[in-house]
């Protein structure tokens, strides 16, 4: 089996028909979206068929952090291209203004270790960016939420604000 990775085109093209289809499914994406934690989402169909297409391609799932993705995306209203999370979260709303998210905010993020605090902040953060995020991005970025990540995604949000 190989090791997931959301910027891989197969397993790409997986989430994104899944979260296209959450509205298919009767309630899923609300049932989704009221789970208070990654380990509510386990209980969600919707979960499992994301789990089971992704195995189905022989792909490696951790079901803790694949949780944590699914609940996370049902939040996201559109997903956009061309730009990665952290420099969606650096960008300003209008032309002047403050990054979406402020330097602060970003810095607790940064400081997460905890999956359930990973869970319930970038929910959070999806909503400060107005329910949009680059959907691949920040599922691979919320999957192998590590110290490589948080290194990535401090380059890329300060990069975009200094």
């Amino acid at each position: 089996m190989a090791y997931l990775n959301f910027k891989d085109p197969i397993a790409s093209d997986i989430l994104l028909e899944w979260w296209r289809n959450l509205d298919n499914f009767k309630g899923d994406r609300a049932m989704l979206r009221r789970c208070n934690s990654y380990e509510e989402v386990a209980f969600s169909p919707s979960f499992h068929r994301l789990r089971k297409e992704l195995r189905n391609k022989e792909l490696n799932v951790n079901n803790e952090r694949l949780a944590i993705v699914a609940g996370v995306i049902s939040h996201v209203r559109n997903s956009p291209e061309g730009i990665n999370y952290p420099e969606l979260m650096a960008t300003a709303k209008k032309k002047g203004e403050d990054p979406q998210v402020s330097e602060r905010r970003f810095e607790k993020l940064l400081s997460i270790d905890n999956p359930e605090n990973l869970y319930s902040s970038m929910i959070r953060f999806v909503k400060l960016t107005g329910g949009s995020a680059p959907i691949p991005d920040l599922a691979n970025g919320l999957y192998w939420w590590n110290n490589r990540t948080k290194k990535e995604w401090a380059l890329a949000y300060y990069e975009k604000i200094v």
